[in-house]
């Protein structure tokens, strides 16, 4: 989003804007769960926060108990703050989403394991959970092992599972996690990754060779901007009796 490292440098304003752009690209057809990570400040801040994801319509958001100066959860050297602060942050999120009479899922995260071990993240999570929390997650599990644990020791409550490749938590298939009981998945760098690796690739193509390989692909403006919504763009412009888009449907652009 920022193009710079996950080291808690994005602000609630980048978060709640980037948020907004994409949960509403297709506001019907998809739901977005969002990352909040530590609600930007005390109670009185996460409320804010809170009501300006609901206002993007988020489906769902976590926020997590790393000290402000957070970092990427697969990152050495995580700072939690205590349990009561932790929990502090659940009820005012909580309280947030009962307030504004929302169906926002709150999702509760914990990064203690790095630092403060598992049985902690089991013991910050079932809390939680008994504040009104919908979701769990704890993040960077050090094995398929303690993954499947985790599930059962706080079952039926629902847990979401994050998986980062090449991070530092086991990879765990979409199988492997649904048999474990896992109710949610997330790939936070199914998107990134894979375009990181073919910008890289093309423009490293190009500085080598003067081109970049696109050319022959068949993959066009047009292409591109179909997946974006043209053809639903241009049906809407005409049931409304706009004439001004029709030549790009019969028209190559």
């Amino acid at each position: 989003m920022l193009g710079m490292a996950d080291l808690g440098i994005a602000s609630s304003s980048d978060m709640v804007r980037n948020a907004d752009m994409i949960a509403n690209l297709d506001p019907h057809n998809f739901e977005l769960i969002a990352d909040m990570d530590t609600g930007y400040g005390g109670p009185v801040t996460i409320t804010q926060t809170v009501n300006h994801y609901i206002r993007a319509n988020v489906a769902a958001f976590h926020i997590e108990d790393q000290v402000l100066t957070k970092r990427c959860g697969h990152l050495s050297g995580k700072k939690v703050v205590t349990y009561d602060v932790f929990l502090s942050r659940i009820r005012a999120a909580r309280a947030a989403i009962d307030t504004a009479q929302a169906d926002i899922q709150l999702i509760a995260r914990t990064d203690a394991n790095q630092q403060l071990g598992y049985d902690e993240c089991i013991t910050r999570l079932k809390a939680a959970r008994d504040w009104g929390a919908d979701v769990g997650l704890l993040e960077g599990f050090k094995s398929k092992e303690e993954a499947a644990r985790a599930v059962k020791e706080l079952a039926p409550w629902p847990l979401l599972l994050n998986i980062v490749e090449n991070g530092h938590s086991p990879l765990i298939t979409v199988d492997e996690a649904r048999e474990m009981g896992f109710r949610i998945m997330i790939f936070s760098f199914a998107g990134l990754a894979p375009a990181y690796m073919a910008m890289k690739a093309a423009y490293g193509k190009l500085k080598d060779e003067g081109i970049t390989g696109i050319q022959g692909t068949g993959v066009g403006p047009r292409v591109l901007f179909d997946v974006c919504g043209l053809q639903e763009a241009v049906q809407v412009d005409e049931k409304a009796g706009g004439e001004d888009y029709k030549s790009i449907i019969t028209v190559s652009g």
